[in-house]
């Protein structure tokens, strides 16, 4: 999945929370200083090239959907983190979070619960 960049990615988030979405309306979404028609149509066909959305014709405009899932997003942005940062290792990941006090030992006792339960299917 190819990266996006932030503001593609707030361009994401706009069609998962509302669905699909014409140019208009996401324009119309955006704060002020309102982006140009052009320069927001421009970043999603940027998205659809990436793959991230697809479109239904309207006469000579485009209705823009999601075509990824923002937890698949999710899921691929966390693999890339982990992969990059800490050497491809969730152990790793986890005792960082750990060490800066950002999990606790209550949430760590629920994580192997819940992997236990899963396991245990």
């Amino acid at each position: 999945m190819e990266k996006l960049t932030r503001r593609e990615e707030e361009l994401m988030r706009c069609f998962w929370e509302r669905g699909p979405l014409f140019v208009r309306e996401l324009v119309a979404m955006a704060p002020d200083p309102k982006p140009h028609f052009n320069t927001i149509s421009t970043m999603v066909r940027t998205l659809e090239t990436k793959g991230y959305v697809g479109h239904t014709a309207y006469g000579s405009t485009y209705q823009y959907y999601p075509l990824v899932s923002e937890e698949e997003f999710s899921r691929s942005t966390l693999g890339s983190v982990i992969s990059r940062y800490f050497e491809n290792s969730y152990l790793g990941a986890v005792s960082a979070l750990v060490e800066e006090e950002k999990i606790s030992v209550e949430e760590l006792r629920e994580l192997i619960a819940r992997i236990e339960t899963k396991n245990a299917k």
